[in-house]
Parts: C-alpha cells; sequence; structure tokens
C-alpha cells in the first residue's frame, strides 16, 4: 500500500519561511519522480516543483529562488522549503510520486494547508 504523508503546513506571516515534508512508503523511492504541486481556493491545482532521484530540479517561474525542493532516498523523503514566503503562495500543497518509466503509477499525499497571512 503506497502512502505520501506531508507535514510541515501552517499558518506564516508573509516574509516567512516553512518546511514541508513528504514520507513515502510503499514504493521505490529511488524509481520514482517527486513533486510538489499546490491548490488555492478556487483554482486549478498547479506544479510548483519537482525532483528526479538523480536530483534534477524543476521550478514553477514564481517558486524560483524562494522554494527549494531536494530528497533524502535514504529516509524516502521529499522536502520543499519555502522561503519569502507571499500571500499568494497560501494553498493546500500535495506531494506527487511519479514513476521515472511507468507514469501512469502516479500517487498523491493527502495535502498539507499553507497559510500566509499577516
Amino acid at each position: 500500500q503506497v502512502q505520501l504523508v506531508e507535514s510541515g503546513g501552517g499558518l506564516v506571516q508573509p516574509g516567512g519561511s516553512l518546511r514541508l515534508s513528504c514520507a513515502a512508503s510503499g514504493i521505490i523511492f529511488s524509481h520514482y519522480v517527486m513533486g510538489w504541486y499546490r491548490q488555492a481556493s478556487g483554482k486549478q491545482r498547479e506544479l510548483v516543483a519537482t525532483i528526479t532521484s538523480g536530483g534534477t530540479t524543476q521550478y514553477v517561474e514564481s517558486a524560483k529562488g524562494r522554494f527549494t525542493i531536494s530528497r533524502d532516498n535514504a529516509k524516502n523523503t521529499v522536502y520543499l522549503q519555502m522561503n519569502s514566503l507571499k500571500p499568494e503562495d497560501t494553498a493546500v500543497y500535495y506531494c506527487q510520486a511519479r514513476h521515472a518509466l511507468f507514469q501512469e503509477n502516479t500517487y498523491w499525499g493527502q495535502g498539507t494547508q499553507v497559510t500566509v497571512s499577516a
């Protein structure tokens, strides 16, 4: 049974930082591209960042220079360090695991709320 469990969300003031974590189980972690997506209220889910097993990263334009995705293959965990947070970063953040070869094997976490507000 595949499980992706996110943690680290919460309420933070503009300009603040949060670090999200996603612990994976039930998959061979190194076979998966890991990603963070977000969905703001009333909007479609959008990609934030992805990271391959080898460490190649990709970011949405609005996250470049502020967010950093990383992974620890020994701990089966992916992280998203978010700095200089803005109110428009407010959303539910979801972890995704997508098999590097068989992309139909894609799994999602339950999501964690991030709220940026004064």
